[in-house]
């Protein structure tokens, strides 16, 4: 009787600590002005719940509070703003007292200098290399030859296999297909080597920032170090070789008629980010496309048929070109309705250089607002029947041009890297469809939050056309 007093004592005062704690953050974060919400636990705030439950903890939070309200989320006290039109107006405003704010995590993984942590002049820098790394004649001359290329190889013999995890295909392929265009001369352990150290690097963004052995972030620090000398390894040895390379690493590297010059610290940011900003997009979409084309076999047809007349109209082994890319309509609708239903990037975060009146509210200085763009994807006002796949919406009318459509970003941040995307899905879909036919396996479940993935595996029974 005795134990179980004692017991039942120290279990009230856990409980009476924990309220304790919950209503101390709470008050810190009370300041007149300020949304409502709710700010959990000291240092991990709502984290947890914002990870685990992820669209549902939103949802609830929406309920409870409306569209704008506050909360504390990796690492940072944070302002969610799930109003379409507010979204708009804080990413066409950066300037206005906005900067990039993504989590700690991230930006000490990927670098100060990548293009989600600077802005101003360094963000200019940055973005202008980028754009012109994916201009339409460095698409056209460089990288969609090496795309085609690469691809017409890499999905050769897949109908010899009994089935094919596409998730680990398409996770590998992306990863591949984005060195090749960094890095066309690297050997294959050094591939392997990259390849390692970035699925740890890519582990490590999305965690709580705790230095600690063992830990996600710990992890994510140690693979970005040994990515580092691995670069700073290959740029010596380019430069000792006198050659010239018309990979993007190449061009990065050159200094005559360069109008974009960048440091070697640069240079490994700039590399890291081209990786880490297509790797899950692409993979994602080029996995999540399958899947909706499979369970909708009127798409199929149409895009099928729409390759086909590609094919028809060149050679066997004659490889696809831009032209060939910007006339695949039905394949960039299909593209676009697979990114709203499977939702990559859920969101953008911007941090307050100043205090900040928005919404009604005032924002103190060096709070995070999260741009949570996810809800709009699945609005009933601005998609008709918003959880059905249906492709031909972008054929309707010019949904591109709509001011929700906010895909691939916006303003001064709308992703410079979004035609080279597109292109590396559409030539995936390219030789697939016109060489294989597939059913699923069965059985596997998709999550999709905060990552779209199939816990084990998307597996496929693929066969010849």
């Amino acid at each position: 009787m005795g134990i179980m007093m004692m017991m039942f004592g120290l279990l009230m005062i856990i409980v009476c600590i924990c309220s304790a704690l919950l209503r101390w953050n709470q008050m810190r974060y009370s300041k007149k002005g300020l949304p409502p919400g709710t700010m959990g636990w000291p240092i991990f705030g709502e984290t947890t719940e914002f990870l685990k439950q992820g669209p549902s903890f939103m949802k609830n939070q929406r309920l409870r509070y409306g569209s704008f309200f506050k909360s504390h989320i990796l690492g940072c006290p944070t302002i969610v703003s799930m109003d379409a039109e507010l979204n708009r107006y804080i990413l066409m405003n950066e300037s206005k007292g906005l900067v990039s704010g993504y989590p700690q995590s991230m930006l000490d993984i990927l670098g100060t200098s990548n293009i989600a942590a600077v802005h101003g002049p360094s963000h200019r820098l940055m973005r202008g290399s980028l754009i012109s790394l994916t201009s339409p004649a460095m698409m056209k001359e460089h990288l969609l030859p090496k795309i085609d290329a690469f691809m017409r190889s890499y999905l050769s013999g897949w109908d010899a296999f009994e089935t094919v995890d596409i998730q680990e295909k398409t996770k590998h392929m992306t990863f591949l297909s984005s060195l090749l265009q960094i890095a066309e001369t690297l050997e294959k352990p050094e591939v392997e080597e990259y390849r390692t150290e970035f699925f740890k690097l890519v582990e490590g963004t999305l965690s709580v920032p705790i230095d600690l052995p063992g830990t996600q972030y710990r992890c994510g620090i140690q693979a970005r170090n040994n990515l580092d000398r691995l670069l700073t390894k290959l740029m010596r040895e380019r430069r000792e070789s006198g050659e010239t390379y018309t990979d993007m690493l190449g061009y990065l590297m050159k200094k005559e008629d360069n109008r974009y010059l960048l440091t070697d610290k640069e240079i490994r940011d700039q590399v890291l980010t081209i990786l880490y900003s297509g790797y899950e997009t692409v993979s994602v979409t080029s996995m999540m496309a399958l899947k909706y084309l499979h369970d909708h076999p009127k798409a199929l047809e149409e895009l099928r048929k729409e390759h086909l007349a590609v094919r028809d109209r060149k050679r066997p082994d004659e490889p696809l070109n831009l032209d060939d890319i910007k006339s695949m309509k039905f394949t960039r609708a299909v593209i676009f309705e697979t990114s709203r239903l499977a939702t990559v990037v859920n969101g953008v975060l911007r941090k307050t250089t100043h205090d900040l009146e928005l919404n009604g509210y005032l924002i103190p200085k060096g709070w995070r607002i999260y741009v949570y763009t996810r809800e709009i994807n699945y609005d009933t006002s601005l998609y008709e029947d918003p959880m059905i796949f249906n492709p031909w919406r972008w054929m309707e009318k010019k949904m591109e041009s709509m001011s929700y459509f906010l895909l691939f970003g916006g303003g001064a941040r709308h992703c410079p890297g979004k035609e080279l995307g597109i292109s590396e899905v559409s030539s995936f879909i390219h030789y697939f469809v016109t060489r294989y036919k597939w059913e699923e396996k069965g059985g596997e479940k998709l999550v999709v939050f905060p990552r779209v993935s199939a816990p084990k595996g998307y597996h496929l029974r693929v066969s010849p056309y």
